[in-house]
């Protein structure tokens, strides 16, 4: 994806607004948002040459509108359109709000578009990709892009999605605190999507973590009192504030122990131990303050040897019972290596042969930990055999450098 210019920004600040007006007064949320596309595909024909107007989102509520109206016309009579138009259409539409006031509707439409594109009955990847239209404004091309898909097959996933979710009433669902990890999960997916790339030649894909962080911004705002939602926030940037240290010149994979401390973005550190902090001061901490915590404890160290893992080892004994998964204990291995040795990290990753089998991550740190043990033969063999289970190059790469250099 392309870097954004100001117009674009502006117009993904806007796009959930739009369609969200759209959806709550006409329905028909797959042809909403096609009609909200053509009127961002308009704004930004037209805009950089004519202006920004003096109500952007006015404006783009009357175009499209506009296409919208056009594109029920052909499916009914034109009178029996014309007249339910007019009769949702609310009068203020199309006008700027009085100076000092705003319409309220429209930032609780973001979250019910959120709602929406995590629909229970939709996939983990039909949820980020219609997310990512209907929420974040991207285009098809530009989320297939980031996905490293066909163009082609990303739309027949959104177009599945919208099928999916057709008739599905628009608004915030009944219960909608139970929906909210599965949006949350979603943003989290998303962001970690962009931060290490599963695929491809880049280990990062900073426009989709951006885009991550942007609309995490957006719920936090809209529910700034939820304790994880602000836990999410915080995790993201102090996870993504160690971006620009991450990889080497040629896009070599650069290591947490490794890196330069001093490219960390200390603003995006000091924002996201704020957020966490105030987060936990409310009470009981769940999975994403747990998790940012951890964070925090590695970006406020000066150093790797300045770290305090036994600090974090203590949160990951929380996290784990509150999130048995895998991921998670695996991540606590590493801190029980650290803390309490190489062997007691390996006995840690034996229980979790089974579940993480498959998983270059697991040989990774088996890797590491025989290499600090000096048992080089065995850390050799799972490093490579680490690599060839990894479909990112940076990773294959980075693994096989370090299975090189304890080659006889």
């Amino acid at each position: 994806m392309h870097r954004t210019t100001g117009t674009e920004d502006l117009l993904r600040r806007h796009a959930p607004q739009v369609l969200g007006a759209l959806v709550r007064r006409y329905g028909h949320f797959d042809a909403a948002e096609d009609a909200v596309q053509e009127a961002l595909l308009a704004a930004a024909g037209q805009w950089p040459a004519a202006g920004v107007p003096d109500n952007p989102r006015g404006w783009l509520i009357k175009v499209a509108s506009r296409r919208l109206t056009d594109a029920l016309r052909s499916e009914e009579a034109r009178r029996l359109r014309e007249e339910k138009a007019a009769a949702l259409t609310p009068r203020d539409a199309f006008t700027a709000p009085e100076p000092g006031l705003a319409r309220a509707p429209q930032d609780d439409d973001t979250l019910s578009l959120l709602f929406l594109c995590c629909h229970p009955d939709l996939t983990p990847p039909a949820q980020i990709a219609l997310t990512l239209r209907a929420v974040g404004g991207l285009t098809t091309a530009e989320i297939a892009r980031a996905h490293l898909v066909p163009e082609a097959t990303m739309a027949q996933r959104i177009s599945r999605a919208k099928q999916r979710v057709r008739g599905v009433r628009f608004g915030r669902p009944d219960h909608w605190e139970d929906r909210l990890p599965a949006v949350l999960g979603t943003l989290y997916l998303i962001f970690n999507e962009g931060y290490t790339a599963t695929s491809g030649a880049a280990l990062q894909r900073s426009e989709l973590a951006g885009e991550a962080i942007r609309l995490t911004r957006t719920v936090h705002r809209l529910l700034p009192e939820d304790r994880e939602v602000t836990g999410l926030l915080a995790l993201m940037l102090l996870t993504d504030a160690r971006r620009a240290a991450r990889t080497g010149p040629h896009g070599e994979l650069i290591p947490l122990d490794e890196q330069d401390r001093g490219r960390w973005d200390r603003a995006a550190v000091q924002e996201g131990v704020a957020l966490v902090t105030e987060a936990l001061a409310r009470g009981r901490a769940g999975p994403y303050q747990l998790r940012a915590a951890i964070a925090a404890v590695h970006d406020e160290a000066s150093s790797p040897e300045a770290t305090d893992w036994r600090e974090i080892l203590g949160l990951y004994d929380i996290l784990v019972r509150q999130v048995p998964g895998p991921v998670e204990r695996l991540n606590r291995t590493v801190a029980v290596a650290m803390v309490h040795g190489p062997r007691a990290g390996l006995a840690e990753l034996d229980l979790l042969e089974d579940e993480l089998a498959g998983s270059h991550r697991l040989d990774a740190v088996r890797g590491h930990l025989l290499e600090r043990l000096g048992e080089t033969t065995a850390a050799r063999a799972a490093y490579e055999s680490a690599a060839g289970k990894t479909l990112s190059l940076p990773e294959q790469r980075y693994l096989l450098a370090r299975a090189a250099r304890l080659k006889p």
